[in-house]
């Protein structure tokens, strides 16, 4: 910076300005010293920022599955509003696994970063708690959370699954199944409760959902859940499915094809999140469609007030889905 100061004829002070507050100088000036810069190769040292700001300017979004398109669609609304803010984005990758979830917490935590942004395993966890009290602002993403010690931002999945089952009913569907898990995410039981809320107000029978149980979200998981389906006896068989997830959806879709089944005609199918690939597939998939980047861009808004109004007040927002219907569902529209 001394070089650069000497270069440029000014001093170490103004120097300082134009990397940290360069609003307070004039154009004229900033320009001579960032041409002494780039003439010295000068690199700015954040670490030694970061020890003298006590954080950094980094934000990070701790998702559930780096796997799943939706949750990268999310990442670039992230991304979007800490680009704006001149802020930087760690992606973590939990991979649903609640023991790399409480390691990654403990290590943003330990460098510092500005704020969390979390997809949790368990919104209920005690470090998601605990990290607010000791200096690191945590927002949720993708799941309510109403516990007066943080911002979240999610999307009505009750209404979601509400929203699937009512159109499966509308096309004459009796037998439907109801395809996801783990349980231990809140998601995947809130679009089932969404489900069965919409079979009630139908007056039909809670037996009339049948659930088919998951150990992830996944394609594989989809394709089993198939080969489970297509098990069935032809009496009990759904004539429908909704899954909890796209990614369940094509991977029940491509099973039904490797079968011979055929989408709609012998099972008609809805996914969720609506990622790029469901209206992409080999049949078109009916989805219900989320906000992706919204989310995102949203979660890193509140979560960078927070980490620097200090009258900021958490809230917790909620975006109505979409339902998209294509041929998965209603054959060729």
């Amino acid at each position: 910076m001394k070089a650069v100061a000497a270069a440029a004829g000014v001093s170490l002070g103004t120097v300082s300005n134009v990397l940290n507050r360069p609003e307070v100088v004039s154009p004229l000036t900033r320009a001579k010293v960032e041409a002494a810069m780039v003439s010295l190769g000068f690199v700015r040292n954040e670490s030694a920022r970061q020890l003298r700001a006590g954080s950094s300017r980094i934000l990070a979004y701790l998702m559930l599955d780096a796997g799943n398109p939706f949750f990268t669609d999310v990442a670039k609304g992230v991304e979007e509003a800490a680009q704006a803010a001149g802020l930087s984005v760690f992606l973590c990758n939990s991979n649903e696994d609640a023991d790399r979830e409480a390691d990654y917490l403990d290590l943003l935590e330990q460098q510092r970063v500005q704020g969390v942004l979390i997809t949790p395993i368990d919104q209920n966890s005690s470090r998601l708690r605990k990290l607010p009290s000791r200096g690191t602002p945590v927002v949720v993403v993708d799941r309510n959370i109403d516990d007066g010690e943080h911002c979240s931002v999610a999307v009505n999945d009750i209404l979601g699954g509400e929203l699937a089952i009512a159109h499966l009913l509308e096309l004459g569907h009796e037998r439907i199944a109801y395809v996801g898990g783990p349980n231990t995410i809140g998601q995947v039981v809130d679009r089932r409760d969404g489900a069965r809320r919409a079979l009630r107000k139908a007056g039909k029978p809670p037996e009339n959902l049948i659930e088919l149980t998951t150990g992830a979200l996944t394609v594989a998981e989809g394709r089993g859940a198939g080969q489970r389906l297509a098990g069935l006896p032809a009496a009990r068989r759904p004539t429908a499915a909704f899954c909890a997830n796209d990614l369940l959806a094509l991977g029940l879709l491509q099973q039904c094809v490797s079968l011979g089944l055929r989408v709609p005609e012998d099972l008609a199918i809805v996914g969720y999140d609506d990622i790029e690939f469901a209206e992409a597939a080999a049949v078109p998939l009916t989805s219900v469609r989320q906000p992706r980047q919204l989310l995102g861009r949203t979660a890193a808004e509140l979560l960078l007030d927070e980490s620097s109004n200090p009258d900021h007040e958490h809230q917790r927002v909620t975006f109505t889905p979409e339902l998209v219907v294509r041929t998965s569902t209603r054959g060729t529209l």
